[in-house]
Order: C-alpha cells, then sequence, then structure tokens
C-alpha cells in the first residue's frame, strides 16, 4: 500500500479508497463489516461515503451506507486511524434530504442539517473530508456530453457563501478539511481564488469520475490538479463495472448494477464503449494482466491521482481489485493505452 498526501493537508491517505455506494441496496450490515475489516487489514486507512448513499438514491434507503459505517466504528472503535469522507448533495428536487424543504441547496440551514445528520448516523463527532458531492449552479456533468451547455439560476448559492459555511464547521471542529466532487475546472479555480482572497478553507480534493473509457479530466482538471496540489480522488476507475469485461457481448450478470438498475449506468452502454473494452482487455491478455488489472493499475499510475475509489458487491471482486495494484506499470503498456485511446477517445464522457 502507499501513501499520498491529501491536497496541502498534513494527511496522508492510502491510494485505495474503500467506495461503499452498494451499502443498504445490494450489501447488507454484514457483508458492509466484512468489506471494511479486510480492507483495514490490507493497510486502506481511507473510507468515502455519502449522505445519499446506497444508489440509485432513494426516499427509503438514503443515509444507510453512513449508518452501516457507523455501527462499524462503534463496534470495532479505531476511528482515528481512518480518514473518513463524506459528501453533501448539491441542487436537486429530491424532496426527502431535508425536513423542511423540498429542494436540496448548498446554504447554511441545509448544510448544516445534513452534516448533523451525516454525523449521528456515522457516530462520530468529526468529518476529516467534507465534500460538496455537485455543485448548486446548474451543470451538465453528468448528461454524458463532451460539450458545456451554459445555462444559470437567478437563486444559485454562491461558493463564497457555502465555503463561509464550511469555514464556520472547521472552526468548530466537525470537519477537517473540505473537498469536491463532480465539479470543473472553473469551479475548482473559483473556491481556491475565494479561499486565498477572503480566508476562508482551502479545498483540498476533487471527486470525479475517471477511468480508462473518460479520461476527461486530463484536459484541464489534470493541471489544476497538479499545480495547485488538489488531489483527485478518482471514482469509477471501473467503468461502473464494464472494466472488468463482464457485460461484454449483451451480458447481465444477475446482481450486477446493470441488471438490477436498468438504465443507471447509461454512459457505459454508448457506442464505442464496447470496442474500446475489447481493445484493452486484449493488451491485457498480451501482458499477462487482467482487465481489471490494467485498468486499475492505469488510474493507480497517473500523477494526479492521489487515491482511486474503488467498490465491490463480493469480497471475491474486492480482493481482485485491491491486488491489481500491485501491478507494476511500464512504457510499453503506456504507449499501447495511448495508441487504444486515440483510437476510441472518452467513449464513456
Amino acid at each position: 500500500m502507499r501513501y499520498n498526501k491529501l491536497g496541502r493537508t498534513d494527511i496522508r491517505v492510502s491510494n485505495i479508497c474503500l467506495g461503499t455506494m452498494t451499502w443498504g441496496e445490494q450489501n447488507s450490515q454484514a457483508e458492509a463489516r466484512e468489506q471494511m475489516d479486510y480492507a483495514v487489514d490490507q493497510g486502506v486507512n481511507f473510507f468515502d461515503t455519502a449522505e445519499l448513499y446506497p444508489v440509485p438514491r432513494k426516499r427509503e434507503t438514503f443515509g444507510r451506507t453512513e449508518e452501516f459505517m457507523g455501527n462499524w466504528f462503534s463496534a470495532r472503535g479505531g476511528r482515528d486511524k481512518i480518514i473518513l469522507g463524506t459528501k453533501v448533495v448539491g441542487r436537486s428536487d429530491a424532496d426527502w434530504f431535508r425536513q423542511h424543504a423540498n429542494i436540496t441547496r448548498l446554504n447554511r440551514q441545509q448544510i448544516c442539517e445534513a452534516l448533523d445528520n451525516s454525523l449521528r448516523r456515522l457516530k462520530t463527532d468529526y468529518i476529516d473530508l467534507y465534500q460538496l458531492h455537485w455543485p448548486d449552479r446548474p451543470m451538465n456533468l453528468f448528461s454524458g456530453s463532451r460539450g458545456y451547455d451554459h445555462h444559470d439560476a437567478a437563486d444559485s448559492i454562491p461558493l463564497a457563501e457555502t465555503l463561509e459555511v464550511l469555514d464556520d464547521l472547521v472552526k468548530e471542529g466537525k470537519i477537517r478539511h473540505v473537498g469536491l466532487s463532480n465539479e470543473t475546472a472553473w469551479g475548482v479555480m473559483k473556491c481556491l481564488h475565494h479561499g486565498e482572497q477572503e480566508n476562508l478553507p482551502r479545498v483540498q480534493s476533487i471527486q470525479n469520475a475517471y477511468n480508462l473509457l473518460n479520461r476527461l479530466f486530463e484536459q484541464d482538471l489534470a493541471e489544476v490538479s497538479l499545480r495547485e496540489q488538489v488531489s483527485l480522488l478518482a471514482y469509477s476507475p471501473l467503468g461502473g463495472g464494464s472494466l472488468s469485461g463482464k457485460y461484454l457481448d449483451g451480458q447481465l450478470p444477475i446482481g450486477s448494477r446493470q441488471q438490477l438498475f436498468p438504465g443507471f449506468a447509461d454512459r457505459y452502454t454508448k457506442p464505442g464503449v464496447e470496442q474500446a473494452i475489447l481493445k484493452y482487455r486484449a493488451l491485457a491478455a498480451e501482458n499477462g494482466l487482467t482487465l481489471v488489472q490494467l485498468a486499475l493499475k492505469f488510474i493507480d499510475s497517473r500523477p494526479f491521482v492521489t487515491s482511486s475509489i474503488i467498490g465491490a458487491t463480493t469480497m471475491d471482486q474486492l480482493r481482485e481489485n485491491i491486488a491489481a495494484f500491485e501491478v507494476t506499470w511500464n512504457d510499453e503498456l503506456e504507449q499501447a493505452v495511448t495508441e487504444i485511446h486515440l483510437e476510441n477517445p472518452d467513449p464513456a464522457p
């Protein structure tokens, strides 16, 4: 296990982060406990969750993942040994997250309510990394588009206002550091500007999708990450399971995400995705690797990636994913992956 500095903090996180978004939907409390036990035994010291989890988001299940984790902390102890990240939802029309609001917003009342609820569910009195799950302003980050569709809302909560709330929560000791998720280069730089000019919390990380099928992070955010020391916490490193190869040729394994939740991962069913996966699988085989090893080690070898967020619904998957990081990356693999990427650029944005 390798440990990397989180942003400009004094925290060092494992290069593998345990993702949790299936817990409470596809995974039981007992299965979640087994995953956490195994991950810690392998040297993982970084867990990521969110008030929204599990997915798909539902009125009946939101917050359950945090509850599972809180129960584990209560039973096992050692909270101070784990770097814990969770997230507050951005703007949405889901009316079940807040007690007195039917639209979620990143304002003072809602952030404070969300954080207090997360702390209660997690059975802890502080969060190491509190992240904005997505922006308050209108965005097309989940549309699967490569383009930029500019539209605004007069009632968008300014980033500075949100950071002021987080600043107070840092001073209260409820959170240690602040991060972003599903954000753009403009959003990151704007937050950094407010932090520097107005003595507000510095964003230390960004959690965005990044994998062999979606390398859009490299176009502008990678430079921001490296020059400003804003750590990328890469989510979906296996493309929602697509880069395991299990969905090739129209397969829908029983219990898999695409079988249980049709349409949930549409970006990985677009034209060109399967063609790219087949090429990466052939490359992996030529080098004595599995597709999972190739996909995960590619992410781990990027200089702007601080930690890869892996998720699993079975222990066999978790063992395979963690072991994949032991593979050695070399110049030949780099060149071959580059060639495939140029032939099949970002088929799943």
